[in-house]
């Protein structure tokens, strides 16, 4: 019986020690040699300034910037709260949020659809991205806070569509924050 409970102990520390700890440092050096700059969380930085991530969304506001997908997560795309709302389509909060987010895209009460995109909130709270539709749509406004002419903002929209990896996986996307960081390059906002 001793001999099974030491031969056991050994097991699991042995165990422990391989599997949380030799491995999961081995992987992680691994992934620094062969992918750098994704083991480091794909981060982008700006004249040495950490500007974000391209894997996390971020909040724009104004009219001078392409908005980004809504965000459960918390206070706004907080990775340590990162979820959906997991509100069904029939409840009134999300409702109540989508037609608030809807009037504030389309002022003006045209009948343009907006983009779902735009309306509602990822599974995490956290998606960079925005369908080629949802940044078209906000091209006019963008073209009109920054002076410039709309087909100088499509152009830049459509430089940044990304397709579907292999042709075939996912939907074709706009990085937000990559557009909008070319977009201050292109066109910076004016001073005040």
């Amino acid at each position: 019986m001793k001999k099974n409970i030491i031969t056991a102990v050994l097991y699991t520390v042995v165990t422990a020690v391989l599997l949380g700890v030799v491995y999961p440092l081995a992987v992680t050096g691994l992934a620094h040699l062969i992918f750098p700059k994704k083991a480091e969380g794909s981060l982008i930085s700006q004249n040495g300034t950490l500007i974000g991530s391209h894997l996390i969304g971020q909040t724009f506001s104004g009219p001078t910037y392409f908005w980004s997908r809504p965000s459960a997560a918390g206070t706004g795309y907080d990775a340590s709260n990162s979820s959906g709302s997991n509100y069904a389509p029939t409840n009134a909060a999300l409702a109540t949020r989508v037609t608030a987010t809807v009037q504030t895209l389309n002022p003006k009460g045209t009948n343009a659809a907006v983009p779902i995109d735009l309306a509602t909130a990822s599974a995490s709270g956290l998606d960079p991205d925005i369908s080629p539709a949802a940044a078209y749509y906000q091209v006019e406004r963008v073209a009109e806070a920054r002076h410039i002419s709309p087909d100088a903002a499509r152009a830049l929209v459509a430089a940044h569509v990304t397709p579907r990896q292999f042709g075939l996986l996912g939907e074709p996307r706009v990085n937000v924050l990559e557009l909008n960081l070319d977009l201050d390059k292109v066109a910076p906002v004016a001073a005040k």
